[in-house]
């Protein structure tokens, strides 16, 4: 016996080395130094970056387009759209989650939380330069402490699938939840409000050996990471606090016969992970996610489900969004130290220009649009 435990050992340790040594970190580089910290990131039609401006620094633009030319910002998708006003709502007011789909249509998740409009998802066409159309989320679906921050736009379901943070308005994350909105009803719901797939874990967030923390308690996430395969066969998400990733089959998700519980209980619980930010894939399964507590990002191999740093910058401070340009096989990532901001440091702004964003190759062809 033994001799057989022996065998194992050094089976599975010869296995971990071979492992280790087939996912070595990927070098990155800088691809953009900006004046204001980027939130999301997608691209239009042609290739071209458009990124989030990071709400939680209440930025004059909320969302911008990168010139890699001139290596300038300009409002997307004008500036009417970043201007509010009080005559109507075609405007963005505080916008994180930001996707682009196979159609050239770069759609914006507007939290409403800066202006007295409704919560929406904003699609503008970079093919024709005009709006798509505009989804407004009804109260029915959510909460005062919403936060819906990221989405999935799923044109084989004709589905957004929105993760919504629950730290609205001071809230604890409690009430973190999933919103279905129906491309062609323009209808949304809400699922798995407080569920144990929504809910932060009480594992706090934790840099340089301080913990993130308003007011003497600690910032606490609900859902936020939120990808999908590239057959919109599998959605996977994740709290921003806690130890787990989830998946379930979108064709679960949307199933309205299907009861709280039994949904629940359909719902696997992928792989563990670090506190967690965005969320990506690639071709081949694997899932890339920004580890905000070690200035990296990192992957979950499809192949054992197990975690490894992907890559790493000192200058990677808070990476946030993560997602695939088609057009020259990188991945993308931001780095907007949200940790640094005045309300997690006694008052003091700590955040210092410049921002930067990131690009690297991943293991296999990413999933655009995800």
């Amino acid at each position: 016996m033994k001799k057989i435990f022996h065998f194992l050992i050094i089976a599975v340790m010869v296995s971990f080395s071979s492992f280790a040594q087939s996912v070595p970190e990927k070098p990155v580089e800088v691809y953009a130094t900006v004046d204001q910290a980027a939130g999301n990131i997608a691209f239009t039609a042609q290739g071209d970056l458009v990124y989030s401006h990071h709400p939680f620094f209440k930025p004059q633009y909320r969302v911008v387009s990168y010139n890699s030319n001139t290596k300038s910002v300009s409002p997307f998708p004008n500036l009417s759209w970043n201007t509010p006003r009080t005559s109507d709502d075609h405007y963005l007011s505080n916008v994180l989650g930001i996707r682009d789909d196979s159609n050239g249509i770069v759609w914006m998740l507007d939290m409403g939380q800066r202006d007295p409009v409704t919560p929406k998802i904003v699609g503008w066409n970079t093919l024709t330069n005009q709006l798509e159309r505009i989804y407004y989320l009804p109260v029915t679906a959510l909460k005062d402490t919403s936060q819906p921050n990221d989405m999935v736009v799923d044109l084989i379901h004709h589905v957004f699938i929105i993760a919504d943070e629950g730290i609205g308005n001071g809230g604890d994350g409690s009430t973190a939840a999933l919103i279905i909105t129906d491309m062609k009803t323009g209808l949304s719901r809400r699922i798995l409000e407080g569920t144990r797939t929504t809910l932060p874990e009480n594992t706090p967030t934790v840099i340089n050996g301080k913990a993130l923390a308003v007011n003497g308690k600690n910032l606490l996430v609900g859902a936020d990471g939120i990808t999908a395969d590239s057959k919109f066969e599998w959605l996977y998400y994740a709290p921003l606090n806690g130890t787990k990733l989830y998946r379930v089959r979108i064709s679960d998700l949307i199933d309205e016969s299907l009861s709280a519980n039994k949904l629940d209980k359909l719902i696997e619980t992928f792989s563990s992970k670090p506190n967690n930010g965005g969320l990506s894939i690639d071709t081949a399964g694997n899932l890339y996610l920004t580890a905000l507590e070690s200035n990296s990002v990192s992957v979950i191999l499809a192949k054992d489900r197990s975690v490894h740093q992907l890559v790493r910058d000192k200058n990677m401070l808070w990476p946030d969004g993560v997602s695939y340009n088609k057009k020259d096989g990188y991945m993308y990532v931001s780095a907007a130290q949200v940790h640094l901001g005045a309300v997690f440091n006694d008052g003091v702004e700590k955040s210092t220009q410049p921002f930067y964003i990131f690009r690297f190759k991943p293991l296999a062809k990413g999933v655009p649009h995800r």
